[in-house]
């Protein structure tokens, strides 16, 4: 999850993101397809399925949370499994 939340934090937990819906690939790493699946890929999803404003950077309490979802998320994908 360390690793995870160097990722996402420029590229999900900034105020501003250049690319914003486009930032996140769909394959290739656990984390991004664990965005994707759980409405945490980019900012307008954010805002969209978990209510954190776009325009501004993430709290501290609200980056613990996208952490959460996507670690709850892996964890449920590697017990189906």
């Amino acid at each position: 999850m360390e690793h995870a939340q160097e990722l996402l934090k420029s590229h999900l937990f900034a105020a501003e993101i250049p690319n914003d819906g486009k930032q996140t690939p769909m394959k290739n790493h656990p984390v991004f397809i664990a965005q994707h699946a759980t409405g945490c890929c980019c900012r307008g999803c954010l805002e969209k399925w978990h209510a954190i404003p776009k325009g501004r950077e993430l709290t501290a309490e609200e980056q613990q949370y996208v952490l959460a979802v996507i670690r709850a998320w892996l964890v449920q994908e590697t017990q189906d499994k």
